[in-house]
């Protein structure tokens, strides 16, 4: 086994030659963000999609364009409405008179890296179009579905302050986000750093530096990465501890917890973990990279009480009491 992982570390370590190249790119362009930067690149390599939570002007839209030109993929930013309609986004049938037939235009949903700004200000039957989109990879025009491209990537975005007139995402649909990421406001030296270098006539622009293909590449070798049954197990307990605390001793915490985390928490941080470890160059996960996905795979998984959000108790406050609570392997 120890010759298995020590051989697939080489092969990790060949197919990521490209994330440092791929990380200096960004930086060109981006300041700061790396929890975000960290957040899309997981995304990317464990096939999830990304939902991301913050003001405005805090370079959400610029980080996902700029993975996109540093990848050569094909991107489209979709901004949601009111009026949006789900032909906005998958396509739709158009009648061409001269031969008098319907041929299929197809929406901004085809392509490699989809940009869903303020994915809560559509109604539901829009949100549910995307999201049928994210979970099945398909779309059907009329009676023929359409297969999406393989590197596929949403990244939604939700602005926490304006809620008059928005469309809250149901729980069910949420869950289909991979990961949850929170952006916060940057320091003041990197908020220097934007000045400088976005207060100017040519802003910079990302080159390409990566193809479709080798992510794709390193898309399977992230999925060999080894994950031994303690790590495994010590996930199922972090999970499990969401929904009956009690039997982790943490009956502090179960009048806060509505629902806990689904089997998709279970799935997707040990998916997550997988890539983060391919990031840092290794062929196993370690508990150190259950901590860093752990967060965000959860932390919209994990539904409150009246009582917890009349106390301002937040998921992150249970989920930081679970991960202090549950013994490291």
């Amino acid at each position: 086994m120890d010759s298995e992982i020590s051989q697939l570390s080489r092969q990790i370590q060949e197919d990521s030659v490209f994330v440092q190249e791929l990380r200096k790119e960004i930086a060109k362009v981006l300041v700061g963000q790396e929890d975000l930067v960290n957040g899309l690149l997981v995304g990317l390599l464990a096939n999830g999609h990304v939902l991301v939570e913050g003001v405005p002007g805090l370079a959400k839209t610029l980080a996902v364009k700029t993975l996109a030109q540093a990848v050569s993929a094909a991107f489209q930013r979709i901004q949601f409405t009111p009026d949006l309609l789900p032909a906005d986004i998958v396509g739709t049938l158009v009648f061409n008179p001269k031969e008098s037939s319907f041929a299929v235009r197809k929406g901004p949903i085809f392509s490699n890296i989809i940009l869903a700004d303020e994915i809560n200000r559509a109604p539901a039957k829009v949100q549910s179009a995307l999201l049928e989109a994210m979970q099945e990879r398909q779309v059907t025009i009329s009676d023929t579905t359409y297969k999406l491209p393989e590197l596929f990537l949403v990244m939604a975005t939700e602005n926490p302050i304006e809620q008059e007139g928005t469309y809250p995402l149901p729980e069910a649909q949420i869950d289909r986000f991979m990961l949850k990421l929170n952006v916060n406001y940057p320091s003041k030296s990197e908020e220097a750093r934007v000045l400088d270098l976005m207060a100017r006539q040519n802003v910079p622009a990302a080159s390409q530096v990566v193809s479709a293909e080798q992510i794709l590449k390193a898309r399977r070798t992230a999925d060999q990465v080894y994950v031994d049954e303690k790590i495994k197990n010590y996930v199922l307990d972090l999970v499990i501890a969401t929904r009956t605390p009690e039997k982790y001793g943490l009956e502090k915490i179960k009048p806060w917890i509505l629902y806990g985390a689904s089997p998709r928490a279970t799935i997707f941080m040990v998916q997550a973990a997988k890539a983060y470890a391919f990031l840092g160059g290794r062929g196993y996960v370690t508990p150190e990279d259950i901590k860093a996905v752990g967060f965000n795979v959860m932390r919209h998984r994990v539904l409150l009480t009246y009582e917890a959000e009349a106390e301002n108790i937040t998921s992150e406050t249970i989920l930081k009491t679970v991960f202090e609570a549950i013994e490291v392997p």
